[in-house]
């Protein structure tokens, strides 16, 4: 969507829906006419960007739950790559994105990534240590994407192993404070294929 160009590397408050009609190859009155305003036509542009990225997080085997983190962040990072415009927009939409109906649409994002993150790690409720835990790690996840995009000085497989590798060391810090994340590590490691880590 050219839409999602646009916003990706602009302020939304600095895209006219002039810029978008042109970027589109459309008339100013057909974008008016589908999208009402910039603002809706930001949100439509923010829904399909995290439309894509939840479609891509839906898991795609039953495998070893650290195996199947690995493989959620391959196709996390599939879409970082391959969507950047949208992934940047997504999360840097300016002071808009905190608040409202954008704000919503990021949230849901990072609801969905925390929700597989449970299934996988097969946990029905998380006590407040672990989902502390797992939404920090998921912003760090969100932060190497940005900053993978801007500088790209680091490969794809060796970030990924690192954001895993990372995710096991805060478990293990978290597991000092809490006995679920202790038990939940301990499986984890257990089922852990053997050289790997």
């Amino acid at each position: 969507m050219a839409a999602l160009e646009l916003f990706s590397r602009h302020d939304a408050e600095d895209v006219s829906i002039d810029d978008v009609a042109f970027a589109a190859g459309a008339s100013r009155a057909l974008v008016y006419h589908y999208f009402g305003g910039k603002q809706e036509l930001y949100v439509a542009a923010l829904k399909s960007a995290a439309a894509q990225l939840e479609a891509r997080l839906r898991p795609h085997q039953d495998g070893r739950p650290l195996e199947e983190m690995a493989e959620g962040l391959t196709r996390y990072f599939d879409f970082v790559e391959e969507h950047a415009a949208g992934f940047a927009a997504l999360l840097r939409g300016g002071p808009a994105n905190r608040s409202g109906e954008i704000g919503e649409i990021v949230d849901s994002v990072r609801q969905r990534l925390f929700r597989l993150i449970m299934k996988q790690m097969r946990v029905d409720e998380p006590g407040p240590v672990l989902r502390i835990t797992l939404r920090s790690w998921i912003a760090s996840v969100e932060t190497a994407g940005l900053d993978w995009l801007e500088h790209r000085d680091v490969g794809r497989p060796g970030l990924e192993r690192l954001l895993i590798d990372q995710m096991v060391a805060l478990l293990g810090a978290a597991a000092r404070h809490d006995a679920q994340v202790a038990r939940l590590l301990a499986d984890l490691e257990a089922d852990r294929p053997a050289g790997s880590g």
